[in-house]
C-alpha cells in the first residue's frame, strides 16, 4: 500500500514537472517516461501511457498560436496527412516491437532527443537571423517535405520525444523564416501525431489507466500552477535543467542495462 503510494507520488510530481516545463520550454517527455521505467514499468506501457497522459498538452500549445496559424493554411493541408499516417504508422509499429527489443533501444531514443532538445535554441536563433534571406518559400519542396514530415511522424507514433526540433528544421528548409509560424505549425504537426497515436493506444494499447490519469492531473496542474515558478527560474535554466536530466536518464538506463 505504502509502496503504491510512494509510486502515485512520484508519478504525479514527475508529470507535474514535466507540465511545467512544457509550459515555458518542451521537453516534459523526458521527464515523465524515464520515470515510469524507472518505477519498474514495461517500457512499451510506458511508453503508451506517457502518449494518451500528455496528448492535450499539444493542443494546448497549438491553441498558444492559433493567432499565427490563420495565414498558414496550405501548410497545415500539405503536412496534416503526413503527420497523421506518420503517426498511426509509429504507433503500429511500437505495440509490434518486442518489450526486451525496445527495452535495449530505449537508452539511445532519449539520448537522441536529449540532444535533439539541446540543439532547439541554436536553430531557432539560426533561423531568426536568417529571417530576412532572400528566396523566399520554396514551393518545389513541398514533395521532400511532406516526406521528410512522414518520416518524423513516424518517429513521433513510436517514441516522440524531439519531433519538435526536426519539424522546425523542415519548416525552415520550406523557407518559413517566422518563428512564431513555425511554431504554430510544429503545434499543430504534433496535435496531428498524438492524437492519432493517443487513439490508437486507447484503443488497442496496453494503457496503464491509472497511471494515465495520475500524469494527466499532474501534468495539468503543473502547467497551470508551475508556469509562473518556471518562467521565474527563466526558460534558458528550465532548458538546462531537462537537458542534463535527459543525458543523466540516459546514461543511468544504460548503466540499468
Amino acid at each position: 500500500m505504502h509502496s503504491a503510494v510512494a509510486e502515485g507520488v512520484a508519478v504525479f510530481a514527475a508529470a507535474f514537472v514535466a507540465g511545467m516545463i512544457n509550459s515555458v520550454a518542451g521537453g516534459g517527455t523526458l521527464i515523465t517516461f524515464p520515470t515510469l521505467v524507472w518505477l519498474g514499468r514495461d517500457p512499451i506501457i510506458a511508453n503508451v501511457t506517457s502518449t494518451v497522459a500528455l496528448w492535450p498538452g499539444s493542443l494546448g500549445g497549438m491553441l498558444g498560436f492559433r493567432r499565427e496559424l490563420g495565414d498558414s493554411r496550405r501548410w497545415m493541408l500539405l503536412l496534416a496527412g503526413p503527420s497523421i499516417a506518420g503517426g498511426l504508422l509509429g504507433a503500429f509499429l511500437l505495440l509490434r516491437t518486442p518489450s526486451r527489443t525496445f527495452a535495449a533501444i530505449v537508452p539511445y531514443l532519449i539520448l537522441f532527443a536529449t540532444i535533439l532538445f539541446a540543439v532547439q535554441e541554436p536553430l531557432a536563433r539560426w533561423l531568426r537571423r536568417n529571417e530576412e534571406a532572400p528566396g523566399g518559400q520554396r514551393d518545389d519542396w513541398w514533395l521532400g517535405i511532406a516526406a521528410f514530415q512522414f518520416l518524423v511522424a513516424v518517429y513521433g507514433g513510436y517514441f516522440g520525444a524531439g519531433i519538435g526540433i526536426l519539424m522546425l528544421a523542415a519548416l525552415g528548409l520550406l523557407g518559413l523564416s517566422d518563428i512564431h509560424q513555425m511554431n504554430g505549425l510544429k503545434n499543430f504537426c504534433a496535435v496531428c501525431i498524438n492524437l492519432v497515436a493517443a487513439g490508437y493506444f486507447m484503443l488497442w494499447g496496453p494503457v496503464n489507466w491509472l497511471d494515465a490519469m495520475v500524469m494527466g492531473a499532474g501534468a495539468i496542474t503543473g502547467g497551470f500552477g508551475g508556469a509562473g515558478l518556471a518562467r521565474r527560474l527563466g526558460r534558458e535554466f528550465v532548458r538546462h535543467v531537462v537537458v542534463v536530466i535527459g543525458f543523466a536518464m540516459a546514461i543511468s538506463l544504460f548503466l540499468r542495462g
